[in-house]
């Protein structure tokens, strides 16, 4: 087994001095430009809002991949209000589908999972182990590093293992970005057993006083049971040294697929045990809408998105923000 520990260990990158709100919204521009544009021409021609008016929206919602599931609750949702107290206009429409939006998206945040969904859960001390899980072509490695960066600027300590065994590049590009976050690293040869190198990390990040562990995942589907044996093989080899560990599995996830990629989403985190959803290329796609179904039919929180190319363009997730920035403050 090889170990690496950064060497010459750099500075990260410094993230833009723009807040948080406007980096948000520049990623979301594309969602924004669809869904907002069409919002503000229906908020302005609205004056009494009726069952026309919220097939409008219907339409509106469908097209920016919120999916049907929901749509249909926030549109029932809506014609309840109607039907207790008026709806006064299109502006006060705008409000409520905001109000709508936010509880969808804090929902899995604040109840309990339902059964046989996994929640994160922080130990009180020792190494945070993170899994970072999903297919191929998601930006698994890259988010890896980037989410080094992230609390490396938190003032966390961070080691990077190189679990990806099966490709070469992949043990190749997470040295890259440990390089270039100033984190440590262990690896081992392509073909490896990824949890013999779970094992030498884990027990090095003990022994160093890690606080973050983050773990690089070969991309897999849910259909692959030899990978997925892999995948619960690793799970008990941490356990072992790390107790509760892994403490948090995220499914990394492409906002670009939207409704496509939900389904492949949904049958992964049953085998996964998936807590959370960091979903990569936001600023890439008019669907953002994405974000919303996820919390909804997945049930499961979004706790991180990435904005960009940069190791700086990965954010915490924000539901608030994230709703400003689609239909505005």
């Amino acid at each position: 087994m090889i170990k690496l520990f950064g060497g010459r260990q750099e500075e990260p990158e410094q993230a833009p001095k723009t807040g948080f709100f406007d980096r948000m919204k520049q990623a979301v521009s594309r969602t924004r430009e669809s869904l907002s544009s069409k919002i503000e021409g229906l908020v302005a021609l609205t004056r009494t809002v009726d069952e026309s008016t919220l097939a409008e929206l219907e339409t509106v919602l469908l097209t920016s991949d919120l999916g049907i599931q929901t749509t249909s609750r926030i549109l029932d949702a809506l014609r309840d209000r109607a039907r207790r107290q008026a709806i006064e206009g299109g502006r006060q429409l705008r409000e409520l589908l905001k109000a709508e939006l936010r509880a969808i998206l804090e929902a899995p945040l604040l109840e309990q999972p339902p059964e046989g969904k996994a929640r994160a859960v922080a130990p009180a001390s020792g190494t945070t182990v993170t899994f970072l899980v999903g297919v191929n072509g998601t930006g698994k490695t890259t988010s890896a590093g980037k989410l080094a960066a992230w609390y490396r600027a938190q003032n966390r300590t961070v080691m990077l293992c190189a679990a990806d065994t099966f490709r070469a590049a992949a043990i190749e590009q997470l040295e890259v970005w440990a390089s270039r976050s100033g984190v440590q690293i262990i690896k081992t040869r392509q073909g490896g057993d990824p949890a013999a190198v779970l094992y030498d990390a884990a027990s090095s990040s003990k022994s160093h006083n890690i606080d973050e562990l983050i773990v690089d995942t070969a991309g897999r589907l849910h259909t692959k049971t030899g990978l997925m044996d892999e995948l619960e093989k690793m799970r008990r080899t941490v356990a072992k040294l790390i107790p509760g560990a892994p403490h948090q599995v995220l499914l990394v996830m492409d906002a670009t697929t939207g409704q496509n990629g939900l389904q492949q989403a949904r049958l992964f985190t049953q085998a996964a045990g998936v807590t959370g959803i960091l979903l990569t290329k936001l600023d890439g796609t008019a669907k953002g809408g994405i974000a919303v179904a996820i919390a909804q039919e997945m049930h499961l929180p979004v706790r991180f998105v990435g904005v960009g190319e940069k190791m700086t363009d990965l954010l915490a997730f924000d539901p608030a923000a994230f709703v400003d920035s689609l239909l505005g403050e």
